[in-house]
């Protein structure tokens, strides 16, 4: 059951809201648009409600045949941009409790390659070789493989997501997920900030997890993924005059 007692906005776009303010020095910028380096997050943005010149603004800064994705809004992109759309089960974390994880190392730019061959086998969703400057990542080795970690992903104001949550086959069953979000919102708490997640809304498994550590559902989440078409820059900056002059 969707949680209709919590509605802070800023998760309604939360990828506008994070690189408009605290991922601000990670922002690419033409106009209002917005987006993350493309090695970092393969996420753009635009205001929640945005007008014809905001796309224009997007076409240029992405480039053409950029395909983008938005997490929460917008929900529509303009004739002509191919569009597809999916949802996901947005949790926030309710939790006051505080867990530690004795396992865990905090993962750095040299575990990179490490953490890239975990995702590459365990298929958590996007991440990318600067997905560590996002935030945190913390991890579980055994006998010096990584076999497990939780990190940090989109920032708005007062809260973190938590993402790639992943383990490896043969680790899973010890509750090293468990404990390695668990230490994850302990730190986000201690920073005064609250924990978020999206998990598809048909993995059960995982949605019982984090219901069990203090997560509620929020909403379904709108994600999609837009490509740039041709002549867009125009047919946006036209559509902006045409406003301006009404």
């Amino acid at each position: 059951m969707i949680c209709v007692n919590h509605k802070p906005p800023v998760l309604d776009n939360p990828a506008f809201a994070a690189l408009a303010g605290p991922h601000k020095h990670l922002a690419e910028r033409h106009g209002v648009a917005l987006r993350y380096p493309v090695d970092a997050a393969p996420y753009a943005a635009v205001p929640g409600q945005p007008e014809p010149g905001d796309w224009a603004d997007l076409a240029t800064l992405a480039g053409r045949p950029a395909q983008l994705r938005f997490a929460g809004a917008p929900t529509w992109a303009p004739i002509g941009w191919e569009v597809a759309r999916h949802f996901r089960l947005q949790m926030i974390d309710a939790r006051t409790s505080v867990g530690y994880c004795a396992d865990a190392m905090r993962l750095t730019a040299a575990d990179v390659p490490d953490m890239l061959d975990l995702v590459a086998s365990t298929d958590p969703g996007p991440f990318l070789p600067r997905a560590i400057e996002l935030g945190s990542y913390l991890g579980i080795r055994r006998n010096g493989a990584l076999v497990a970690m939780a990190g940090e992903r989109l920032r708005p104001p007062g809260w973190t997501e938590i993402s790639a949550v992943c383990t490896r086959a043969e680790h899973r069953g010890q509750g090293l997920a468990r404990q390695l979000v668990l230490a994850l919102t302990t730190e986000i708490h201690a920073r005064g900030e609250q924990a978020f997640l999206h998990v598809s809304a048909d993995n059960h498994r995982a949605i019982a997890l984090y219901e069990s550590l203090g997560f509620q559902q929020r909403r379904l989440t709108p994600f999609i993924e837009a490509r740039v078409p041709r002549g867009a820059v125009r047919t946006a900056i036209a559509g902006r005059a045409g406003a301006a002059a009404l």
